[in-house]
C-alpha cells in the first residue's frame, strides 16, 4: 500500500534540478578575467598604471569581437592584451619606475594581490608567496614569462598560446620548459 502511495506521488527525495548556467556574455567573460589580466600586464610592464591602461584598452578592443563565439574570446583577449603591452613598450610609455625594487603603487606600498583570505596568517603567507613568485617571474626573459603565464596560470593550450605569442608551438614548449627550470631554481629556497 505504501509503495502505491509513493508511486503516485513520485519520489519522496526528488533531486532539485541544478540551476541553469547563466548565458556567457562578453561582459561576464571580461569581469572574470580582469584580475588575471592585470597581474599579467603588471608583470610585463612593471608598473601599475601602465598595466591598468593596457587591460582597459584590451577590454575596449574586445567589444568589437562581441559576436565571435565565446570559445574564441580567451585567446583573442590575451593576444590583444599582449600586443597592447608591446605597443606601449615600443612607444616609450613604459617609464623607468620598473627599476625600483618591488612592485608598488603610487603611495609606495607593496601591492596586495593575495589578500583574499580572512585568516591573517594565510593572507600573509599568500602575499609572501605571490611576492616571491612575482619577483621570480619578473626575472625571467619576456618570452619565457609570457609562455609560463599563458600556459600555466591562464591554462591556454599550446596552440592558443602560440597564436597569442605569435610563434610556433615548439617555441612555446621551449620557452615554457626554460621558464619552469629557471623558476624552480629561483624558488627552491622559498619552498
Amino acid at each position: 500500500m505504501l509503495l502505491l502511495a509513493t508511486a503516485k506521488l513520485g519520489p519522496v527525495n526528488a533531486e532539485v534540478p541544478p540551476p541553469q548556467p547563466e548565458p556567457v556574455t562578453l561582459e561576464t567573460f571580461l569581469r572574470g578575467i580582469d584580475a588575471r589580466a592585470f597581474r599579467f600586464a603588471e608583470l610585463g610592464l612593471r608598473h601599475r598604471e601602465d598595466a591598468l591602461d593596457a587591460v582597459q584598452d584590451a577590454m575596449l578592443k574586445m567589444l568589437a569581437y562581441r559576436d565571435r563565439p565565446a570559445s574564441e574570446w580567451s585567446p583573442l583577449f590575451w593576444s590583444i592584451l599582449r600586443n597592447r603591452m608591446v605597443d606601449m613598450q615600443r612607444r616609450g610609455l613604459l617609464r623607468l619606475r620598473w627599476l625600483l625594487p618591488g612592485s608598488t603603487d603610487r603611495d609606495g606600498e607593496t601591492l596586495d594581490w593575495a589578500d583574499d583570505a580572512p585568516d591573517p596568517s594565510r593572507s600573509h603567507d599568500g602575499r609572501e608567496a605571490w611576492e616571491h613568485i612575482g619577483a621570480a617571474l619578473r626575472r625571467l626573459p619576456a618570452r619565457q614569462r609570457e609562455a609560463f603565464t599563458l600556459r600555466v596560470l591562464e591554462e591556454l593550450d599550446v596552440a592558443d598560446t602560440a597564436r597569442v605569442m605569435d610563434c610556433s608551438e615548439g617555441s612555446v614548449k621551449t620557452h615554457l620548459s626554460r621558464a619552469r627550470v629557471a623558476l624552480q631554481k629561483q624558488l627552491e629556497d622559498f619552498r
